[in-house]
């Protein structure tokens, strides 16, 4: 196909314009021969026509949905709508890329619990605590759910939506509070944190047959004075960050031997008082310790707390102060401060565009970037939620994707290429949303409640070989996926 084509569209646009166009896409296995010169196309095309175009170029037996990007942005008009917006000649050749379209997520499983369900980690071969750990493979199939729950117990799930491990109570050296966030650390170590304040580590081992495992207390971790809402872990430095109701940030590590004393006056009483007699007698006698350092310059409860994923000796923290904060953990000292117009609740980052994304009480998702020669504090706004967004996790396929989780009772997958300009800059939209599977039981799928009451979301993470894990007020762990989800890595 060399030199330019007129696509045989004529018949839908009789008396349109024309435009030049050049396809290209960087996914070799849908890419056009390289021969593939400029094509001639009516302006009037939207996407689904440029879609029929490109799968009749590439003659595929069955049609792929796909997505077009001019200078970086999903096309969401018309080419002529397009060109006029941005005031761009007809006579100009564009450069079109274009990339599969995302696959609707679909519903896979759902775990159902006694209690709300404040937390979800996945264990997997391509999740970050098994890329740590050297050595460590999950077979296919062998995957596992971690779920956190108000009822102050950890349990570890099986694919067939089995519980393979439930830890022990509040009298055996569990939680004795609500638990509001649990990760692995390791395949054979958790963390969990809630509102007894404390950060609790734990040995986690498998019998032979798989389904059955045991959650035992290996460490305590005290200093924050108030409840705990998120925590993140950094594997390879044996490292964990943790967000508090008291204003601050707890730094700590995952080992004993690394660890300083426990504060005094944070044990509790009983444990103060009968230390010894614990260490000779007591069938729990878990070791504590107290935090490498706590970071102090928030004025209001720390929301979330994270590693810079490129650079684990950098953390960043979100606060119902307004305020996105940069710190060095190894001075534990802070490095900048950026303020917004609301409270952030939720924080992920997005290392290969150089962003921060913070969910806010305000519904919306703002992009940071934290970078000092930033010369704007928002990069971009992404809408679409109804109520607060509480937590955020990056598509383990794309570098452009990111999915959100909020008190509407939904989770809402986002792609930064997909926006529009409007009276406050440019907006990102959504490119699906997920609804609780548990309303659609409850035959009231065509019904929304009131800010997502009952089935508001707390939790959500993107895991490669499992999919899109999201945890909730409707008692439940609920699992979608869809195959290719997004489009393209770079």
């Amino acid at each position: 196909m060399n030199g330019d084509q007129t696509a045989d569209f004529a018949a839908d646009a009789p008396v349109q314009r024309q435009v030049r166009v050049h396809l290209t896409s960087k996914q070799e296995e849908i890419a056009l021969p390289e021969s593939t010169g400029p094509i001639l196309i009516p302006t009037g095309l939207r996407r689904y026509a440029l879609s029929t175009l490109v799968n009749n170029l590439l003659s595929t037996e069955k049609p792929v949905p796909f997505e077009f990007l001019i200078n970086g942005t999903f096309l969401r008009t018309s080419i002529d709508e397009y060109l006029t917006a941005n005031g761009i000649s007809s006579e100009t050749t564009l450069e079109i890329e274009y990339v599969r379209a995302l696959i609707p997520p679909l519903h896979i499983a759902s775990f159902q619990h006694d209690d709300w369900v404040s937390s979800a980690d996945v264990l997997s071969t391509t999740s970050p605590a098994a890329s740590w750990a050297s050595g460590a493979t999950v077979a296919k199939g062998q995957e596992r759910i971690l779920s956190a729950s108000y009822d102050g117990l950890l349990r570890i799930w099986n694919m067939s939506s089995e519980t393979i491990a439930t830890s022990p109570a509040a009298a055996d050296g569990g939680h004795n509070a609500s638990i509001k966030a649990a990760k692995f650390v390791s395949p054979h170590q958790i963390v969990s944190a809630g509102l007894d304040r404390t950060v609790r580590l734990w040995k986690y081992s498998e019998e032979e047959d798989g389904f059955s495992g045991k959650i035992s207390p290996q460490l305590e971790l005290y200093g924050h004075k108030s409840g705990i809402d998120s925590l993140a872990v950094h594997g390879p430095s044996s490292r964990i960050l943790t967000a508090s109701s008291d204003h601050t940030v707890g730094f700590w590590s995952s080992k004993k031997s690394e660890s300083p004393a426990a504060p005094e006056n944070l044990l509790p009483s009983s444990a103060a008082r009968t230390s010894k007699r614990r260490k000779l007698n007591s069938s729990v006698s878990t070791p504590q310790r107290g935090p490498l350092s706590l970071l102090s310059a928030h004025t209001g409860p720390v929301s979330a707390a994270i590693f810079d994923a490129r650079d684990s000796t950098v953390g960043y923290s979100t606060s119902w102060d307004h305020s996105l904060r940069t710190w060095d953990l190894m001075t534990a000292s802070l490095v900048d401060t950026r303020t917004t117009s609301h409270s952030l609740l939720s924080l992920e980052h997005l290392p290969d565009l150089h962003l921060l994304a913070a969910g806010t009480s305000a519904r919306h998702i703002t992009l940071i970037d934290p970078r000092t020669s930033a010369t704007t504090l928002s990069a971009m706004t992404l809408r679409g939620h109804t109520n607060a967004v509480v937590s955020l996790a990056r598509d383990p396929h794309s570098t452009y994707g990111l999915i959100s989780g909020s008190h509407d009772g939904t989770c809402r997958i986002w792609d930064i290429r997909s926006t529009k300009t409007d009276k406050d800059g440019v907006v990102g939209e959504s490119v699906y949303t997920i609804s609780r599977k548990s309303l659609e039981e409850e035959g009231k799928s065509d019904s929304k409640r009131v800010g997502g009451e009952g089935v508001k979301v707390f939790s959500v993470c993107w895991d490669q070989t499992v999919g899109i894990v999201s945890a909730g007020e409707d008692k439940r762990i609920q699992i979608n996926r869809g195959e290719g989800v997004l489009s393209s890595k770079k």
